[in-house]
């Protein structure tokens, strides 16, 4: 079998079942050691990877003459995993009492000052609890988020688009997009880019292409979060981005 050259969109998952074979198989082969050590996780490959995919194995199984025997098709779903988030508003603290002074009214050079407080980053909140409607490829899943916020979900390995729907039928009704497979490394410019975006932090656009909006957007992200504010992508930044977005 050639090696195959990743496309936008591309998994692990989702090539090895267009090759009729098991994820793991491919992902683990010693062909692919340079691969995975450079990826780490088989969810997030970039278009130009090489991957090396395995000739399928043949396997024999007996059985006696003039009998029908039936077989069954192992398959390997995704997990689809989603963790929803409130976004946290941080309550302004009450203007200071006033005060009267017990001095005369002429006196001088009296000043009021408020009590200095440290800034406090704010995490959002899980969405615990709250019903959904997972719809991949017109198959729909109904639930409800766990009390950490996440949904967990099997999904077809090569499922391409699907909407989550929150709270259907509410009036806080909310409809997500998702683009399965889409999801670039961190390592890469658009990889940082998406991983602000799902986190609610607008780049403008997810091309590999630093923007004056990318710079803003990761500002707002490490100030949010008690980082250096840098507008940079330094390694603390990547290493909150990834704890927080999960991959």
């Amino acid at each position: 079998m050639p090696e195959y050259k990743v496309k936008q969109g591309d998994c692990i998952s989702s090539i090895a079942t267009r090759h009729g074979l098991f994820w793991e198989k491919v992902w683990n082969h010693p062909k692919n050691s340079r691969l995975k050590e450079q990826r780490k996780d088989p969810n997030v490959l970039y278009p130009g990877d090489v991957v090396f995919v395995p000739d399928k194995e043949k396997k024999e199984e007996s059985g006696a003459t003039e009998q029908k025997h039936r077989f069954r098709k192992k398959g390997t779903p995704a997990k689809l995993r989603l963790r929803i988030m409130e976004e946290s508003v941080e309550e302004e603290e009450p203007p200071p009492p006033s005060s009267t002074p017990s001095q005369p009214q002429d006196t001088k050079n009296v000043v009021f000052e408020d009590p200095q407080t440290e800034e406090r980053s704010q995490e959002d909140r899980p969405r615990q609890n709250i019903p959904y409607v997972l719809d991949i490829d017109g198959n729909l899943t109904e639930g409800t988020t766990d009390d950490d916020g996440m949904i967990e979900v099997s999904i077809p390995p090569n499922a391409k688009k699907g909407r989550l729907i929150l709270e259907p039928g509410t009036t806080n009704e909310r409809v997500l997009q998702l683009d399965l497979g889409e999801l670039n490394p961190l390592s890469e410019i658009s990889g940082i880019k998406h991983r602000l975006k799902n986190l609610g932090f607008d780049c403008g656009d997810t091309s590999d292409g630093a923007t004056p909006a990318l710079g803003a957007a990761l500002r707002a992200f490490q100030e949010k979060h008690g980082l250096q504010v840098t507008g940079e992508a330094d390694q603390a930044t990547k290493d909150k981005l990834k704890d927080l977005h999960g991959s």
